[in-house]
């Protein structure tokens, strides 16, 4: 279980936004200070990974409004994410994107996450890690469903709510700027429903 402890550094191949291949790319290095959406998709040149990577990369500047940077990985080379990259959009491709990607063709950060599949390539997995490295959400699906990249965004403003202070969590369905409830307080869970039962609904 990674939930809560640091999230394991590596040193990777990456291509940056600009196309320029890092091959001493440090993940504990570029996180620094920052929120971190690190994902992982099967392969290029599929069906649904093209879809959850234009969704995070037409999201970039609300996850920057977050602090949060963004990372993807998959197994294959470098050179395989930079033809994807340079294939248009309408053909298949991903076109630009404004954030790193990174090979892990030996699938080593597969097996440091443990989210290889079948000892091929990785499931489709997602990890979000707070500015002090610490991993607070794991979700892994199933290869033929794509993320909601919305609800990573969700989830990025509860984590930000609760680093500001410890004793605020949200509820389920909880949005931003939604009532939360305070573990400090044993009587909030009441006060809490005969305010806001109508969102659990």
């Amino acid at each position: 279980m990674l939930i809560n402890k640091k999230a394991p550094n590596f040193i990777a191949t990456a291509i940056c936004p600009k196309n320029k291949i890092i091959k001493n790319f440090n993940f504990k290095k570029h996180i620094k200070n920052k929120n971190c959406i690190l994902f992982f998709w099967p392969l290029d040149f599929t069906f649904i990974c093209p879809t959850e990577i234009l969704a995070f990369n037409y999201r970039y500047k609300k996850f920057k409004e977050k602090n949060t940077t963004i990372i993807g990985i998959s197994t294959d080379s470098i050179y395989c994410h930079l033809a994807w990259k340079k294939t248009p959009i309408e053909k298949g491709g991903i076109g630009n994107l404004n954030f790193h990607i990174i090979s892990d063709i030996d699938k080593n950060i597969q097996k440091l996450y443990n989210v290889i599949y079948k000892n091929k390539f990785s499931i489709r997995a997602t990890f979000i890690i707070n500015c002090k490295r610490k991993i607070k959400h794991i979700s892994l699906n199933d290869l033929n469903i794509g993320r909601n990249i919305d609800e990573i965004l969700r989830l990025i403003d509860a984590i930000n709510l609760n680093q500001k202070n410890k004793h605020i969590m949200c509820p389920a369905q909880w949005q931003n700027n939604k009532n939360t409830i305070k573990s400090n307080d044993d009587l909030n869970i009441k006060k809490f429903f005969k305010k806001n039962i109508k969102d659990l609904y």
